[in-house]
């Protein structure tokens, strides 16, 4: 991602990049459409096979694990899962990067 770690992150350092692959995978393959609803607020909308909410849900857990400041919601709904991520001020720039994450066309 295009932001540095925050010192409130206790994921290991030699783990970062493997969760950032994670999400880049997910993106790359599910993401359908992304909303900025606020500064502090991004709402992806996701599709994919079975197992997809599911996935996802692992994912928001893992990362809330590490970093507390995230608030995830996940939510399947008509064949798609809405994932809002939402953070506090202090924290914005790790949800800009993110969206720029996401944002990143798939590599063909």
């Amino acid at each position: 991602m295009s932001f540095e770690v925050p010192d409130a992150c206790t994921l290991p350092t030699a783990a970062q990049p493997l969760r950032q692959a994670e999400f880049e995978a997910l993106c790359s393959t599910a993401l359908r459409r992304q909303e900025r609803l606020s500064p502090l607020h991004l709402r992806l909308t996701l599709a994919g096979g079975e197992g997809l909410a599911e996935a996802v849900r692992d994912l928001a857990a893992r990362e809330t694990d590490c970093c507390s400041f995230f608030d995830f919601t996940v939510t399947p709904t008509d064949g798609v899962v809405v994932l809002d991520i939402e953070v506090p001020d202090a924290h914005v720039g790790v949800l800009d990067g993110l969206s720029e994450l996401a944002a990143r066309p798939v590599p063909g």
